[in-house]
């Protein structure tokens, strides 16, 4: 995983790309802000699904362990995952264990962040994805989009879907970029796809402790037949996605849909627990994934972001966001909460993880449209001091830390201090043009890869503050 700024150039360099982005999420802002202000008692709610979700991860393993209790009497069996491989192995032994050499996924949020799919081809298992904006991105060569509520692939037009979805081997050979008829050449091909399937992998939104009932939240209905065709459902889902109670999901359910695509529910809600005989899977096998999760629950300051269900409010409204998408982030999904999460789970060690805290305004607007009120931007100066802490306890200083100890130094008596002022303001006026200075040297450079500085003038404050006439009683 390169570094933020890296990552994000190809993004910056498509122009297409950022309109798109730009155009999709102020309408998803909009839609937001009205959805929100339908409800009279909107703060109210978002103060009842923070205390919620707080309450739930100061009692997560009390919790944890009364969900594998309800699910196992409904008839379901569970399996703890501590890593991503280990979830990768027992979703990839469960689909080998049925003698299939086929699966469709649906709605699977953990799949990037375990790497399900290049697992499954490893096996020599065949995957389908059923979501729409997984297909497209499959079609067109790219990443996997993370799964979410919001539409991950919102920035193509229709006459790219179209082009991407002419691909298919049923596909009409004279498809038009009517949204209509996208939709319909899309929904016969994943059809075809779901009613044959014989095994599905799914995610889910939330997970009810008390009566082991999982919950999906999409907008499309794939998930829907994924949790009742197949003969055998493996879902998979993080440990942070239980809630205790029904009373407790009615709140979120309320909060989550508003946030995301600013509709008042999600089209399509789907709850099931256990196994029915007759009616829906055979099989069903829950895995819970930790990866990191246990170690963001032990940071007393950096727990407030496992609240998060997964809405991406937070990334439509980003400025950064909005001008790179998804992928600079990396598998743990993107915008501000994914340059939390991911430096929490993973450390601030690499020089991946340790840029993204960075890749941040601090404008506090994703703060304000939190629906479980989680501070981003206090979490991020909180990584950003880890970062520090980090490159401290090197063996060898970075250069940027021997320029800051050089700074303090100099800053630290009142002599070497003017002394360093007037020699930096010759050296700034030997490097300017114009009265501007369009490129500073070493570090100093990425100040002005985007900007240009003005020239100091020939005389400083301090120079003219003692030179200047006084008065007989100035003091």
């Amino acid at each position: 995983m390169p570094k933020f700024a890296a990552a994000a150039r190809t993004a910056l360099a498509d122009t297409g790309l950022r309109r798109d982005l730009r155009a999709d999420a102020a309408a998803l802002r909009r839609r937001r802000e009205a959805a929100a202000g339908e409800l009279g008692d909107w703060q109210e709610l978002r103060e009842a699904g923070r205390a919620i979700r707080d309450e739930t991860l100061l009692n997560l393993d009390a919790y944890l362990e009364r969900l594998e209790k309800s699910v196992t009497e409904a008839g379901g069996a569970v399996h703890w995952a501590a890593d991503a491989a280990e979830a990768a192995r027992l979703v990839t032994g469960l689909v080998r264990a049925t003698g299939q050499g086929e699966v469709v996924t649906a709605a699977v949020p953990a799949a990037r962040e375990i790497g399900l799919h290049d697992a499954l081809a490893e096996a020599g298992v065949t995957v389908h994805p059923t979501d729409l904006a997984e297909l497209v991105a499959r079609l067109g060569g790219g990443r996997r989009p993370a799964a979410r509520p919001a539409p991950p692939a919102f920035h193509r037009d229709r006459a790219r879907l179209r082009e991407l979805l002419a691909r298919l081997p049923d596909a009409p050979p004279d498809l038009p970029d009517d949204p209509a008829a996208l939709a319909a050449a899309a929904r016969d091909h994943l059809r075809r796809r779901l009613l044959s399937a014989r095994v599905a992998v799914c995610g889910a939104d939330f997970m009810v402790a008390d009566t082991g009932t999982l919950v999906l939240l999409e907008s499309e209905g794939n998930g829907r037949a994924a949790v009742t065709v197949p003969d055998t459902l493996i879902c998979v889902a993080g440990i942070d996605a239980v809630v205790p109670t029904w009373s407790d999901l009615e709140v979120l359910l309320q909060l989550l849909p508003r946030s995301a695509t600013g509709d008042r529910m999600s089209p399509a809600v789907s709850t099931w627990t256990g196994v029915t005989p007759g009616d829906g899977p055979r099989e069903l096998h829950l895995v819970l994934l930790d990866n990191g999760r246990t170690a963001v629950l032990a940071d007393e300051a950096g727990r407030a972001a496992l609240r998060c269900v997964r809405c991406s409010a937070c990334a439509h409204v980003c400025p950064v966001y909005e001008r790179t998408g998804d992928e600079p982030y990396g598998p743990r999904g993107g915008g501000p909460i994914g340059a939390v999460v991911t430096p929490l789970v993973e450390g601030v060690e690499s020089a991946a993880h340790a840029s993204l805290p960075y890749a941040s305004t601090l404008c506090g607007a994703c703060a304000d449209v939190c629906p479980v009120k989680i501070d981003i931007p206090g979490l991020l100066v909180h990584l950003r001091g880890a970062v520090v802490e980090s490159r401290r306890r090197r063996p060898v200083p970075t250069p940027e830390l021997v320029m800051m100890r050089s700074a303090a130094w100099t800053m630290g008596e009142q002599g070497r201090y003017e002394a360093a002022l007037r020699s930096g303001a010759r050296w700034a006026r030997l490097l300017s043009r114009g009265g501007r200075i369009r490129r500073l040297p070493g570090l100093l450079g990425k100040w002005t890869e985007a900007r240009d500085l003005p020239a100091p003038p020939a005389g400083g404050f301090r120079g003219w503050w003692r030179a200047r006439p006084r008065s007989g009683g100035a003091r």
